[in-house]
C-alpha cells in the first residue's frame, strides 16, 4: 500500500440482512460516523458529534494542498465526565473506525524528569510499535496465501526427503546420463530409469499432499532447523536514563550478535507455525513496513490520555506532589504541541498526532491545567451522567451488550438464558441504586451486578443436564439473587 492511499482503508461494516458491506473511511460523513458509534455506545450525542467532526477533519486535511496541509493543526479535545460514561470507549471505537494506530495511556503513570516513573516520550515510542504491528499485519494478510503454499512445499520436503544425488552425479560424470535402477517386481527383476523413479516420487508426494491438506499428518514428528535469537543474559548493560538512548540498546545488541541454528523434532502442526512465521518474515519487506508505519503514526495516530485530571492541581501550590503534577504537564506540553521523538525506527514528529484527553474532574477542573496545555486542547466536551433508562439500553442495544455476552457464554455449556424485560429493568434499577448509595462508577456497575446475579448459575452450569436448561431471568429471579446485596448496606460494599 502506498503512502498516498494509507488513509483509504475498509474500516467498518454495515450489516444488511445476512450480508456485510465494506464502507471506506473517505465515504463516511460525520453523521455516518455517529451512526457507527451508536452501535456500541449509548447516549453522549455531543461527544460523538465532536469526535466525528475531528475524524472527518483529518480526512479533509489529507485533501488540501501540501503547503496548507502542514499548517492545519489537529483538533485535540478533552472529554470531561464521571467514570463509566463512555469516554474511553468513544476514543477506542473512533480509532478502530479510522484504522489508525491507537494508544491509551494514563497520565498519572508519567512523572517529570528526575522522579521515578516513565518519561512522556515513551507514549510516542509505544504508538510507533503499535503502528508497526498494524502495518505488518496488513502486509502479512496480503501474502498469506503465498506463504501457506511455500510452507506446504517445505513440509512435503521434510516428510519426503530428496534422494542422495551423489551416486547419480558420479555416474553422470562417467558418461551415463540415464542411470538404471533395478527393482524386484512380480514379473522378476525390472529396470527403471531415473524418469520413472521421479514419476513414482511425484505420485507419493501428491498422496502426502492430500493427507497434509486433510490434516491427517498433524501429529507426525519431523525434524526442522530453527534459528535461535542470541541471548544477552549475564552481559553488562547500561542502566538508568540516557535521554531515550537506551530503550533499544538491547535489541540493537541482539541484532549484532551472530544467530545460531538448532535442529528440533516437532510435530507437523508446530512445524507449520514455525515455518509460516519464517516465510512471512521473508515475504514482508520491513523497510516498507517501517516507512508506512511512521507515516501512519505521524499523520493518523491517536493518543488517548486518560486521567488527565490526576496531574491537574491548583497552580502555585508550592512544594510536595503538586510540583510533580505540574512537572508532568510541562513535560507533556512539547509532545502535544509538536516535537520530534527518537524511536528505534527513526525520528517521529508529533505535530499532527491527535491527542484526546479525558478525566472526571470531580476534584480539579480543566482550568487547573497550566494555560499552555489548556491551549493545546481547544475543544472540550462534557459527557452526561447515565440514567436508569440508559442502563437498560446499555444492557440490550449495543452489538457487544452485556446480555449478549453472557448469553453466548452460557450457550457454550449447552444451556440457554432468556432475559425478560422486567428482569433487565430490575438489573438497571439495582445498579443505579448502588451507584447512588456508594461511589458512582457509571456503567461499570452493570458488570459487577451481572457477575453477582449469575454467579451460582455459572458455577453449577457444567454439572447440570446439557441441552435442557433454560434459565429465565425475570424480576423475581433478579430480586431473589440480589436481595441481600441491594438491601444490606454492609454487604453492598463488596460490590465495587
Amino acid at each position: 500500500m502506498s503512502v498516498e492511499t494509507a488513509t483509504e482503508q475498509p474500516v467498518v461494516t454495515d450489516s444488511v440482512g445476512d450480508q456485510e458491506e465494506f464502507v471506506w473511511l473517505d465515504e463516511l460523513t460525520p453523521r455516518q460516523i455517529v451512526a457507527e458509534l451508536d452501535k456500541y455506545i449509548v447516549g453522549q450525542d455531543d461527544a460523538k458529534k465532536s469526535v466525528a467532526i475531528v475524524l472527518r477533519n483529518r480526512w479533509r486535511r489529507q485533501r488540501v494542498d501540501e503547503e496548507m496541509r502542514a499548517e492545519i493543526a489537529p483538533n485535540n479535545l478533552i472529554l470531561i465526565g464521571p467514570t463509566g460514561v463512555g469516554k474511553t470507549e468513544i476514543a477506542r471505537r473512533l480509532a478502530r473506525l479510522a484504522g489508525a494506530p491507537f494508544l491509551k495511556v494514563e497520565a498519572s503513570k508519567f512523572t517529570e524528569v528526575g522522579y521515578v516513573g516513565r518519561d512522556v516520550e515513551s507514549m510516542i515510542r509505544d504508538l510507533v510499535d503499535i503502528s508497526i504491528n498494524l502495518v505488518r499485519a496488513d502486509r502479512e494478510y496480503d501474502v498469506q496465501e503465498l506463504a501457506d503454499a511455500r510452507v506446504e512445499e517445505r513440509l512435503l520436503d521434510l516428510l519426503l526427503p530428496a534422494s542422495n544425488p551423489e551416486p547419480q552425479k558420479q555416474k553422470q560424470d562417467q558418461g551415463d546420463s540415464q542411470p538404471h535402477i533395478f527393482l524386484a517386481g512380480p514379473e522378476g527383476v525390472e529396470t527403471q530409469t531415473e524418469d520413472a523413479t521421479a514419476e513414482r516420487k511425484k505420485r507419493t508426494r501428491d498422496k502426502l499432499r492430500k493427507l497434509l491438506v486433510d490434516g491427517k499428518l498433524e501429529d507426525r514428528q519431523i525434524e526442522i532447523e530453527v534459528t535461535q535469537s542470541p541471548s544477552i543474559d549475564g552481559m553488562m548493560l547500561p542502566m538508568g536514563g540516557g535521554d531515550g538512548m537506551d530503550y533499544n540498546f538491547t535489541e540493537m545488541l541482539q541484532d549484532m550478535l551472530p544467530k545460531k541454528t538448532k535442529r528440533r523434532t516437532v510435530s507437523v502442526a508446530e512445524a507449520r507455525r514455525i515455518l509460516l512465521q519464517d516465510e512471512l518474515d521473508k515475504l514482508v519487506d520491513m523497510d516498507e513496513v517501517v516507512n508506512e508505519a511512521l507515516y501512519r503514526a505521524e499523520e493518523m495516530g491517536i493518543v488517548f490520555l486518560d486521567e488527565i485530571d490526576k496531574v491537574a492541581g491548583e497552580r502555585g501550590g508550592g512544594a510536595g506532589p503538586d510540583v510533580s503534577r505540574e512537572g508532568v504537564q510541562r513535560d507533556l506540553l512539547p509532545i502535544v504541541e509538536g516535537s520530534t521523538v527518537a524511536t528505534k525506527y527513526g525520528l517521529v514528529r508529533t505535530d499532527h498526532i491527535l491527542f484526546i484527553a479525558a478525566g472526571a474532574f470531580h476534584v480539579s477542573k480543566p482550568s487547573d491545567l497550566i494555560p499552555e496545555l489548556q491551549g493545546r486542547f481547544p475543544i472540550r466536551v462534557e459527557l452526561q451522567s447515565l440514567e436508569e433508562s440508559d442502563f437498560v439500553r446499555i444492557l440490550t442495544e449495543p452489538k457487544n451488550a452485556l446480555l449478549a455476552q453472557y448469553s453466548a457464554m452460557i450457550e457454550t455449556e449447552g444451556a440457554k438464558v432468556e432475559f425478560k424485560d422486567d428482569g433487565v429493568a430490575e438489573i438497571a434499577h439495582i445498579a443505579m441504586g448502588l451507584n447512588d448509595r456508594m461511589e458512582n462508577i457509571g456503567a461499570r456497575r452493570l458488570q459487577t451486578v451481572m457477575t453477582t446475579l449469575l454467579e451460582e448459575v455459572l458455577f453449577e452450569l457444567p454439572e447440570s443436564a446439557p441441552g435442557s436448561a433454560v434459565i429465565v431471568v425475570d424480576r423475581e429471579f433478579v430480586r431473589d439473587r440480589l436481595k441481600k446485596v441491594s438491601d444490606d448496606e454492609d454487604l453492598s460494599r463488596y460490590i465495587l
